[in-house]
């Protein structure tokens, strides 16, 4: 869909890669694949990390800690323009979605790989988001706007109809979010969402809305050019999380009708146009599971952790597409070009106990031999002797699996996921490979409460039964050989 015209073309010869981890990688290899230089900007604890190696080049930003390094806009540019990029990067995450460092890109005369600093802080803000998509037609959860009282929110709370959601207005991740089920606990839940959004965000201010039981999570992937054109890439459903953290996408959703697909898809777009947006975003919707009715939950102005998903089903690089409508090209493809094909699902590997509440383990990995294949995809930046940091979160990579439906795409990541072997660390690897024999995962019946309500009650009642199955034969045993 076409929305206004604007002719502005500069090619970009050597990329700053703003970012670690798999993503940095993946960026690095788009630029290879699009002849572009490009060089990794890294923390001192990242120097010898796969993206520097991969990279023409490497630039130390600061120290370890990601506010010395990583967050800090000041030495991510200065180490831009040192190395003579005349562009720049941000992957997901860090600075991606902060409109006062895409306008310090553009003052130092970097290429920003986004959108623009007005589209990323009209998106930032949860409730200006929330006007813009209720103005472009797109429905919205029943709520508020900025609260400024307890009394203001109570108020609410009673006409809108308990359960209700507290959020931070520039919240994400989980953070600052709270569910309040009764009147009485609503003051004790705004003291500590403020407090948690303030400490995350520097920003304290919530808004509330009506908590829906049976949610999922669908994801609207557009793309825009500056030409004024924004295409829709279908959709990805990620409601197997855990506390507002995705643990496994796929594409299509299992709960998706072509009319639905049609009709969510116009509502992102519409928004993205509204917003005069250029590159990859991301629209996030809550579906109601029981009535079928979507809304408007945010919209992500990045590139997501979960892309592959979509580049596998429509076969579009989404990463080297950035880079191309950055550069001021038109998108290389129209809205008559998208076609699903295939299910495509990804598992998050992180280095995480999940028998120890999934708590960070941090260490060197010892083996690291990964799955390949037919459909399959690992987007990663370990190997064997990598150290994971401390400093950084623990995802270790991203396991992909394409097949011609969702049950051989099912089939063939439950064989990938037996095949990655990994030591040294505990992983998530055994996690996924139980979820995915699930009746409700394989039914695809799953909301975004599915996991911490459903799934890991009954996983720990299984492992307590099997302790005490495993006692009780010990037992047994010792008493036959007494």
């Amino acid at each position: 869909m076409t929305h206004r015209q604007e002719n502005s073309s500069r090619p970009i010869s050597r990329l700053f890669v703003a970012n670690r981890g798999e993503i940095a990688v993946r960026i690095v290899r788009a630029c290879r694949s699009l002849g572009i230089g490009v060089v990794a900007g890294v923390s001192e604890a990242d120097a010898e990390a796969l993206a520097p190696r991969l990279a023409d080049a490497a630039e130390i930003i600061g120290p370890a800690p990601a506010q010395e390094s990583y967050l800090h806009v000041e030495r991510v540019i200065a180490a831009a323009l040192r190395s003579g990029c005349d562009a720049l990067h941000p992957g997901y995450g860090f600075l991606s979605e902060r409109a006062s460092f895409a306008a310090a890109c553009a003052e130092a005369g970097l290429i920003f790989v986004g959108p623009s600093p007005s589209a990323i802080e009209q998106m930032g803000d949860k409730i200006t988001a929330v006007r813009l998509a209720e103005a472009a037609g797109v429905p919205r959860v029943p709520g508020s706007g900025a609260l400024d009282s307890h009394e203001e929110a109570a108020a609410l709370a009673e006409r809108i109809g308990y359960p209700v959601l507290l959020k931070a207005t520039a919240g994400g991740g989980g953070r600052g979010m709270r569910i309040v089920r009764e009147p009485s606990e609503l003051a004790a839940a705004m003291e500590s969402a403020s407090n948690e959004a303030r400490a995350a965000f520097g920003d304290g201010t919530l808004y509330l809305e009506k908590f829906i039981e049976r949610a999922r999570h669908i994801e609207i992937q557009v793309m825009g050019d500056r030409f004024g054109t924004v295409v829709h890439l279908g959709e990805r459903e990620c409601s197997t999380q855990r506390r507002h953290q995705k643990l496994i996408e796929e594409s299509p959703s299992p709960a998706m009708t072509p009319a639905l697909r049609a009709e969510m898809g116009r509502c992102a777009v519409q928004l993205a146009l509204n917003v005069d947006y250029v590159g990859a975003g991301t629209v996030e919707f809550v579906l109601d599971d029981t009535s079928g009715t979507f809304y408007f939950l945010e919209m992500n102005t990045r590139i997501q952790v979960e892309h592959p998903v979509t580049e596998c089903v429509t076969g579009f690089d989404l990463v080297s597409e950035q880079i191309r409508v950055a550069q001021g090209l038109r998108l290389s493809f129209s809205q008559r070009d998208v076609r699903l094909n295939g299910h495509a699902i990804e598992c998050r590997i992180n280095a995480e106990d999940p028998n120890r509440n999934f708590l960070p383990n941090p260490g060197t990995i010892s083996a690291w031999d990964a799955p390949d294949g037919t459909g399959v995809r690992l987007d990663t930046h370990c190997f064997a002797g990598y150290a994971v940091s401390p400093y950084y979160d623990s995802l270790l990579g991203k396991l992909i699996v394409h097949g011609a439906t969702r049950s051989e795409a099912i089939a063939r990541m439950r064989a990938a996921l037996d095949a990655f072997h990994v030591e040294g660390i505990p992983t998530t690897l055994p996690f996924h490979r139980e979820v995915l024999d699930a009746p409700a995962f394989l039914e695809g019946n799953v909301t975004t409460r599915w996991v911490e309500e459903t799934y890991l009650p009954e996983r720990k009642a299984r492992q307590r039964a099997a302790a005490g199955a495993g006692s009780m034969a010990k037992t047994q045993n010792e008493e036959r050989r007494a």
